[in-house]
């Protein structure tokens, strides 16, 4: 399954993008990276069948374990692409929110969008190895 990052803004030379660049190299998964403007641009068409995930804060605050078991769920019933959607300063719209199939949230705090996707392509790193057995993620 594909995991797809779409996020908007640019990530330029800066930590944020080494600590990206870092975890994609990790991945064991197929992982694609989009930059979109902070307002307008296209959205890529997707691989179908396909799950779209909002970051959000108001949305679901998973637990690394419970994440990886929903990546693994939609893997093994044959979803392509898992779309992952960083929107701008504003967030997404509520037609956006509703469209999608998950709102995942870093909890409560603000986070600056260059570190959320950091901490993104952390969290999907670690959901492919609790998915394969890997002892990165030490629960507990």
């Amino acid at each position: 399954m594909l995991l797809h990052v779409i996020a908007r803004g640019k990530i330029g030379r800066s930590p944020e993008a080494e600590l990206v660049a870092r975890y994609e190299k990790r991945i064991g998964w197929p992982v694609r990276l989009t930059e979109l403007p902070e307002t307008g641009g296209r959205i890529p068409e997707s691989q179908m069948p396909s799950r779209t995930v909002l970051l959000d804060e108001r949305g679901d605050a998973l637990g690394s374990e419970d994440f990886a078991a929903k990546l693994e769920r939609w893997r093994d019933a044959g979803v392509r692409e898992t779309r992952f959607l960083i929107g701008a300063a504003d967030g997404h719209s509520d037609e956006e929110r509703a469209a999608a199939d998950l709102l995942f949230s870093f909890g409560k705090a603000t986070w600056p969008h260059l570190l959320a996707r950091a901490m993104l392509l952390e969290q999907l790193y670690r959901a492919t190895t609790i998915i394969a057995n890997h002892p990165y993620h030490r629960a507990g």
